[in-house]
């Protein structure tokens, strides 16, 4: 894959699932790749044409030099739309993945037929975390600051009982690329998308972990609060990544929410 013109970059996506069925985006959370989604994404397949797609410097996608804005991020997911010739989607996003899928509402709203966002903020501040942990990575490396960030992702309780899952996903956010992550936090630390989600017209579900410490469900609250319609489901005993932790509850909410049949 390779830089694309206007800025865009091509990113590394596949689609698959029933021919002729509609398309479900899937973007994932900062520091992880597509198999965030392993959990729901057999179900989904059955209802959906699945769209999965790598954010820069994550899962083999490239990483330019930063910082990106999630305006940027968001034409990149616009690039692949147009690649793989879909018109009209759903999407479902976690943190980072769920920035970008406000943006897309927002901006690229005559594309989006329905939302979900889970785990994830419209602003996120300080922004001296982000430009910081930025900073840290591109001089020391993602193993710098793998073990603390992936501890904020999982509950101690769900730390406790899969070390397994809890040690994949350090390994994962050590194999991104310092500068895409760096890009990414880049992107964060500038967002504001507030003003314009008041302009998101898609049937939005916005879902929170109750116990997660990096996007609180005061933070869907805000979201909920801006975009008409749209509703909250917090998942008891999940923290940031709780599509993994909590793989049940999230299928079926997406698949309440997306109107798949049977």
């Amino acid at each position: 894959m390779s830089e694309a013109a206007g800025g865009r970059v091509r990113l590394r996506a596949s689609l698959d699932g029933p021919e002729g069925a509609p398309v479900l985006v899937l973007g994932s959370s900062l520091g992880t790749t597509s198999e965030l989604w392993r959990p729901q994404v057999g179900a989904l397949r059955r209802h959906f044409r699945v769209l999965h797609y790598e954010h820069r410097g994550h899962g083999g996608s490239p990483a330019p030099p930063g910082p990106y804005t999630i305006g940027e991020l968001g034409g990149d997911v616009l690039g692949l739309l147009g690649e793989f010739g879909v018109q009209r989607a759903s999407y479902a996003g976690v943190s980072l993945g769920g920035m970008i899928g406000m943006w897309l509402a927002a901006c690229a709203g005559d594309r989006i037929d329905a939302l979900v966002l889970c785990c994830t903020s419209a602003r996120l501040q300080p922004a001296t975390l982000w430009t910081e942990r930025a900073a840290r990575v591109r001089a020391d490396g993602m193993a710098a600051i793998s073990g603390q960030v992936v501890e904020r992702w999982f509950t101690p309780a769900f730390r406790g009982r899969d070390p397994a899952t809890v040690a994949r996903f350090v390994t994962s956010i050590e194999e991104v690329e310092p500068e895409g992550y760096a890009g990414c936090c880049e992107a964060i630390a500038a967002m504001d998308l507030r003003p314009m989600l008041a302009s998101v017209r898609a049937p939005t579900l916005v879902i929170a972990g109750a116990e997660d410490p990096a996007t609180p469900p005061w933070h869907a609250a805000v979201i909920a609060s801006r975009i008409r319609g749209s509703r909250v489901q917090v998942i008891r005993g999940a923290a940031h990544l709780a599509n993994v932790s909590n793989p049940g509850e999230i299928t079926a909410g997406l698949l309440a929410h997306l109107a798949a049949p049977g």
